[in-house]
């Protein structure tokens, strides 16, 4: 019998070759229909989850499904009062689209708290007209109990007034009738609850009364006067006599509740010991009410003496002394109206037009509690503080304001030489983006140098540095985008 030769190892390599391309071929196969199978998963799933698909419990606040969308960049975050606000830059507003200026606005706020309960909203209206901002951290515990004593006395004093109000016009003989005095009665309650009214609205300026006491002193001295003037023309128009008496008890009320509130502080700023009780005795003594707002001196900077005081340094490197800052603020620009040019504390949407001029001076002030800029459109400087935000913050961010209101407009009137304009005018068309980013970039220098000298000089003159009345706005930067 004829054995049949073993195989050779050619052969043998040849077979497992073929084994392992069989093998190879099966898992490519498989491979490739998985590669398949997740390709298509992928193409059947959306992307982003649609609103409708998000569950009940998500709340995203008061959000309209157009900002939930991936064309929306993230600029910063808000917060006013505890209530936050998002702020997205629109890429889908193109360049060409912002130079049209079209209606459709490139930056998109987005309020991350839901709507109040009616309850909870009446509640708010009603503490910011009896309770002090800030409460109860900004009161000791001994208000709650005086105010809550002080309402009763009030409440039932009121009542005790109507009776003896109806009682003194019987006395003096009105009319025998019984309904002729209960009706002047009521004329005269009615009189007397208008101006009550109008004080309780007029006490929400809250800490204005802190920060502005000669301008809400003088004004409160004019409303009373104007209550006098139109009380003496009830005379002259008797029938008119309930409207006529009503706003002449406004004005009155208004102007008693500022000169209130007014009068402790600057009665401090004339003791210099323990004597305030005294020196307020022997005050109200005094009748001209000019005499003692001219004659006052107060240390702090309110935003007109710090106006006066930094300009004065811009220009000269002086700061003026007590005497002389207060001298010359201005008492006639009335605290109720707006600080132009600089704006201080205000929203994002008001101070960026598009996300290009804040995205550009954003990161110059990275290690600073604050964002300076300037809009053209509004010809305004805004100061925009972020939440980290301190006294001294607020003061150095102020001063920057001034110090790139006094670039811009050295600027520009070195570029419009060729016609006259006004100082305080700002040209919008002569300011681009990259104008903007260098002068803020040069006052960001210049502060750097001139910020601790300016409080070294006018801590000198006898100014109080540490306390700040600036009034800024309650919009704080909470959360800056990365």
């Amino acid at each position: 019998m004829k054995l049949k030769p073993p195989p050779t190892s050619s052969s043998s390599s040849s077979s497992q070759t073929l084994t392992a391309t069989a093998a190879s071929s099966h898992d490519a196969k498989l491979l490739v229909r998985e590669t398949l199978r997740i390709s298509a998963d992928l193409a059947s799933a959306p992307s982003v989850p649609s609103v409708g698909s998000l569950p009940k419990n998500a709340s995203f606040g008061v959000v309209d499904q157009q900002f939930v969308d991936s064309s929306l960049r993230l600029l910063c975050c808000e917060e006013i009062d505890g209530r936050r606000w998002k702020y997205f830059a629109d890429e889908s507003v193109g360049s060409e689209q912002l130079k049209l200026k079209k209606k459709k606005n490139a930056i998109r706020a987005v309020s991350l708290h839901s709507p109040q309960a009616p309850a909870e909203e009446f509640m708010a209206f009603i503490r910011s007209y009896v309770v002090p901002e800030g409460f109860p951290d900004s009161v000791t515990p001994s208000y709650v109990p005086y105010m809550t004593w002080r309402a009763l006395k009030h409440f039932f004093g009121g009542a005790m007034g109507v009776f003896t109000t109806q009682t003194l016009l019987n006395s003096v003989g009105v009319s025998k009738h019984r309904t002729t005095p209960g009706a002047v009665a009521i004329n005269w309650i009615l009189k007397d609850g208008a101006g009550r009214v109008g004080k309780m609205l007029y006490a929400r300026q809250g800490k204005k009364f802190d920060y502005d006491l000669k301008q809400l002193r003088f004004a409160g001295d004019l409303l009373m006067e104007l209550g006098a003037g139109v009380e003496l023309v009830t005379a002259v128009v008797p029938h008119f006599f309930l409207p006529l008496a009503c706003a002449a008890n406004v004005a009155k009320n208004v102007g008693a509740v500022t000169s209130t509130s007014t009068r402790t502080p600057i009665y401090k700023a004339f003791a210099k010991g323990e004597n305030i009780g005294d020196v307020t005795a022997k005050g109200e003594c005094v009748g001209n009410l000019a005499d003692l707002v001219k004659s006052v001196v107060l240390h702090t900077l309110n935003r007109a003496r710090f106006t006066v005081a930094v300009e004065s340094f811009l220009r000269t490197g002086r700061v003026p002394t007590l005497q002389d800052g207060n001298s010359r603020e201005d008492i006639f620009n009335f605290p109720w109206r707006q600080h132009r040019p600089i704006v201080l504390g205000p929203r994002f949407k008001e101070a960026f037009q598009d996300p290009n001029s804040y995205l550009a001076v954003k990161p110059i002030f990275e290690k600073e509690h604050y964002i300076v800029t300037y809009n053209p459109s509004k010809e305004n400087i805004y100061v925009l503080l972020k939440d980290q935000a301190k006294s001294d913050d607020v003061l150095k961010a102020a001063f920057h304001g001034h110090v790139l209101l006094h670039i811009i407009r050295s600027s520009t009137n070195k570029q419009s030489s060729s016609r006259k304009q006004h100082e305080d005018e700002l040209s919008a068309s002569l300011l681009s983006t990259a104008d903007l980013q260098a002068h803020v970039a040069e006052s960001y220098k210049m502060v750097s140098a001139l910020y601790m000298p300016f409080k070294s000089k006018a801590k000198e003159q006898g100014w109080v540095m540490s306390e700040s009345l600036l009034n800024p706005g309650r919009a704080r930067l909470c959360e800056m985008a990365t």
